[in-house]
């Protein structure tokens, strides 16, 4: 089985990937109509932003006056776990799966990034939190959400995030510090960029290498699957989405 790699727009809001992933996913029988692909791969790379999972309470988990005052966006996405800060030294992952046995794809998803971090010279395994670990070091978040149609797994790759920011950004509670072990987020997580020896020179190059462990096979999106798009875009930013819980 091999996966598609799918060619998207650079300089869009985080929310347009997020929409580009559902509308991927259910129109997956068209977009990936050989049975011999498994599914479709993207990476994007955003402005700085906040994102907080489908069942999160916002206020709980973001300093919105921080974010509101550093230009931060902050949305939510329609999957679950927790709150995540992009840069642009975070690789955003998305892979959209013809299977809706979500967790197999889920855990195969896990299992063929640490695979690829390991390929390209990192000690990576994935961990019991669907996170996957260089060390006792957080390097990808990942989170899991079925439609009817398909299964899309999002993940992160921390290359040279802004821990400063992030820090500031994000505010979760002791207690799920304390269940991890840790005093803070940024205790929790590295950076590729700073591990001895690393080989990648930028967040781009990160890219370049995933796509390449991934697939060689490209795929486009038309003039009308971007204005679907789009038009999907508009449910992530609408605030009674955004302020839901």
């Amino acid at each position: 089985m091999s996966t598609l790699f799918l060619h998207t727009p650079t300089n869009k809001r985080l929310v347009w990937y997020l929409a580009a992933e559902e509308y991927v996913a259910k129109h997956i029988d068209r977009l990936l109509p050989s049975e011999e692909h498994d599914g479709i791969l993207f990476v994007w790379i955003v402005d700085p932003t906040v994102i907080i999972g489908r069942h999160q309470v916002l206020q709980n988990e973001v300093n919105i006056a921080f974010c509101q005052e550093h230009n931060i966006a902050v949305y939510r996405r329609k999957s679950g776990g927790g709150c995540v800060y992009a840069d642009a030294g975070n690789l955003m992952v998305s892979y959209i799966a013809r299977s809706t046995h979500s967790e197999q794809v889920f855990q195969a998803y896990l299992d063929r990034m640490s695979d690829f971090l390991r390929h390209i010279g990192y000690d990576a395994v994935k961990s019991t939190h669907n996170d996957i670990m260089i060390g006792m070091h957080k390097v990808s978040g990942n989170a899991c959400f079925a439609l009817p149609t398909a299964t899309i797994v999002h993940g992160t790759l921390l290359y040279n995030v802004d821990y400063a920011v992030l820090q500031q950004a994000i505010t979760p509670s002791q207690e799920k510090l304390a269940k991890h072990g840790v005093e803070s987020v940024r205790q929790r997580v590295i950076n590729i960029h700073d591990i001895e020896g690393t080989s990648i020179a930028s967040t781009t190059d990160l890219a370049h290498a995933v796509q390449q462990y991934w697939s060689n096979e490209l795929l486009s999106l038309s003039e009308d699957d971007m204005h679907q798009i789009d038009a999907i875009e508009q449910e992530y930013l609408d605030p009674a989405f955004i302020l839901s819980r």
